[in-house]
């Protein structure tokens, strides 16, 4: 599937999330239910995310703490490479489209504090 292992800086990250679409698209296919699926198993992370949450806080008396920090950071993770899948399986660019995110949110932040940076 891959051809390569690049480091991290090196883009991982896009190079993993689309050769994951595409093993996603010759073992699932690319129609509108698959799409959906992509879609709605963000949906499915995120509960993995708030049960290592209520894990950690040992908000279950029956079970007590049962997760860290890293295994929730480990959760969220899965949410966003999940979520970037999802952007690759609509046939856009996910770093092209997190970018425009981050732009997005950093005019509003530098909008809000005053600064032109």
């Amino acid at each position: 599937m891959l051809d390569a292992h690049p480091a991290a800086g090196d883009g991982r990250v896009w190079v993993t999330a689309r050769a994951f679409r595409a093993w996603l698209d010759a073992a699932n296919g690319t129609g509108e239910a698959e799409l959906t699926c992509r879609v709605l198993k963000l949906t499915e992370e995120a509960g993995e995310v708030a049960g290592a949450w209520i894990g950690l806080l040992g908000q279950n008396p029956r079970k007590g703490v049962t997760h860290t920090r890293e295994e929730v950071a480990a959760e969220l993770a899965d949410v966003a490479f999940t979520a970037l899948v999802a952007i690759e399986s609509l046939g856009l660019d996910a770093r092209t489209v997190l970018d425009h995110c981050a732009a997005k949110v950093h005019d509003r932040i530098a909008s809000a504090d005053g600064s032109t940076s």
